[in-house]
């Protein structure tokens, strides 16, 4: 007799069970893509103006418009529900927008501080390499001094020798 602890595997994961009604299937990156398309549209003039256009040319229409031709009378209410079924799509789509330019900006901010960080590791090295260099130069003899040197012994083996 097993128990259900020990038939369910940890390390697995669940399988769904099939449901009897499909489940929609997207690619999330698509969709942001379009959403961030929508969002980036939804934030210009022009969209302003064609929506401006759409509501004058809607409410001129259903207000002076051959009685029998209008659609909406004067509280415009399939008016008000149209704009509020695009102001109900348009919030979530620039918050996914906004969510998605977030993360961009995130992974760009690390890319900038590890970048930042090898920067300071490299300059730091060539300062060490450049000071351990000026220690070893002044180690080296230079050429005035080495000139000085043998001039000055040049002048000892002279005095030493007074015939030459």
């Amino acid at each position: 007799m097993t128990t259900r602890l020990e038939t369910t595997r940890l390390d697995q994961p669940r399988r769904y069970r099939r449901s009897l009604v499909p489940r929609p299937h997207y690619d999330p990156e698509s969709f942001g893509r379009l959403s961030e398309r929508i969002a980036r549209f939804l934030g210009t003039a022009r969209f302003l103006v064609y929506m401006t256009v759409f509501i004058i040319v809607w409410i001129a229409w259903n207000w002076f418009g051959p009685p029998e031709l209008r659609w909406d009378p004067y509280p415009f209410i399939f008016l008000t529900l149209m704009l509020s079924l695009q102001a109900s799509y348009a919030a979530p789509l620039i918050l996914l927008a906004q969510n998605r330019q977030d993360d961009r900006d995130r992974v760009q901010y690390e890319q900038d501080r590890a970048r930042t960080e090898r920067t300071t590791a490299d300059t730091e090295y060539l300062t060490r390499e450049i000071a351990g260099l000026r220690v070893a130069l002044n180690e080296v003899v230079t050429r005035d001094f080495l000139r000085s040197e043998l001039q000055q012994i040049l002048r000892e083996l002279e005095s030493k020798d007074p015939a030459r």
